[in-house]
């Protein structure tokens, strides 16, 4: 079976959801170890305050996509090029941090702690609600008393590591330099509306959907990236083949460091988004707007469905988990029938 058809097959849930109005649109990519890649698309970039098909050449809030195609893997590089090590802790080179207790808890996390989400930060605070100097708030973030807990999916976690990056290189995220088919800045006529803000009182397009993203500067460790289905499709691609990033940060990404965590990624689980016919050698992630990446490396395949499902509200349920399962089910199915 080609992949142009296999593709058209798998797309089937994705349709419906269209169809029946659970998100306006979609567009499904898959692509192998060895190069060979199909795309199919359906629906709506945005439906008000006016309509605009989805296209091949969409621009998606990548939102928490942004923690592993561009923070993770930005991580690592650094580690390749020797300027850190994962094991470091976090004030190698943010000395700054809860610099009035040099025994608080944080000055202790390590950057593999941070990228695995086993430190004791909370999942999220509405940083944005105390204001909108990115210089201040991300001050707050260095000096803030975080209550302990439980090690949870924190994005505390990844802004941590936004900052270090911005640290170590010397240069904003917004400004650090990104593959073809990404940006921190986007054409908003080329890209998915996401929501309808009553904070920011528009309809959202263009311009990062998560408010604390939005609040630092429009980039963040944790959210602020875009792409297109292709530009995913090229990093899922590198990995699969191994030439994005050395062997020993590739395994990184595949070894457990919890039950359901690597260095930045989910690893497959029973009930899991990316279905449960995945190999137990697959690792994905999800982002909030309605984006999905996942790549099983025993089958040398990958596979991203990007929607805008908050558009043009959050408070609705999109059917998402079940959509990204069947898709996930339906590739793998497929694919293995070829």
């Amino acid at each position: 079976m080609a992949l142009t058809t296999l593709i058209e097959q798998a797309f089937a849930p994705a349709a419906t959801s269209v169809r029946d109005g659970n998100i306006p649109g979609a567009v499904l990519g898959i692509v192998t170890a060895d190069g060979e890649r199909a795309v199919h698309w359906a629906g709506y970039a945005q439906v008000e305050p006016e309509q605009d098909h989805v296209s091949r050449e969409t621009w998606f809030d990548l939102a928490s996509l942004t923690k592993v195609i561009f923070t993770t893997t930005r991580i690592l590089q650094l580690v390749e090029a020797g300027r850190i090590a994962l094991d470091d802790p976090l004030v190698t080179v943010m000395p700054d941090l809860r610099q009035y207790d040099m025994n608080a808890a944080e000055r202790r996390l390590t950057f593999r702690q941070c990228l695995a989400h086993q430190t004791h930060l909370p999942a999220v605070e509405p940083l944005y609600t105390y204001g909108q100097d990115p210089d201040t708030l991300r001050a707050f973030i260095l000096q803030r008393i975080w209550q302990p807990g439980p090690p949870v999916y924190s994005d505390i976690n990844y802004m941590l590591l936004g900052i270090a990056i911005e640290r170590i290189t010397g240069q904003a995220l917004i400004d650090q330099p990104l593959p073809e088919k990404f940006s921190f800045r986007p054409d908003p006529k080329l890209c998915a509306a996401t929501e309808r803000d009553t904070w920011r009182g528009r309809v959202i397009r263009g311009e990062v959907h998560d408010e604390n993203a939005f609040a630092l500067g429009g980039a963040s460790g944790h959210a602020g990236l875009f792409g297109t289905i292709d530009g995913v499709l090229d990093f899922a691609r590198s990995l699969l083949d191994g030439s994005g990033l050395s062997p020993e940060s590739i395994r990184a990404i595949r070894i457990r460091e919890s039950e359901k965590r690597t260095v930045g990624w989910e690893g497959f689980y029973l009930g899991w988004h990316g279905g449960d016919s995945c190999s137990p050698e697959t690792v994905g992630h999800t982002g909030f707007t309605g984006t999905g990446l996942w790549l099983d490396f025993e089958r040398g395949l990958a596979w991203s469905l990007l929607t805008n499902r908050v558009h043009p509200s959050r408070h609705k349920d999109s059917g998402i988990l079940g959509l990204r399962r069947a898709t996930g089910e339906q590739v793998i199915a497929l694919f293995d029938r070829r």
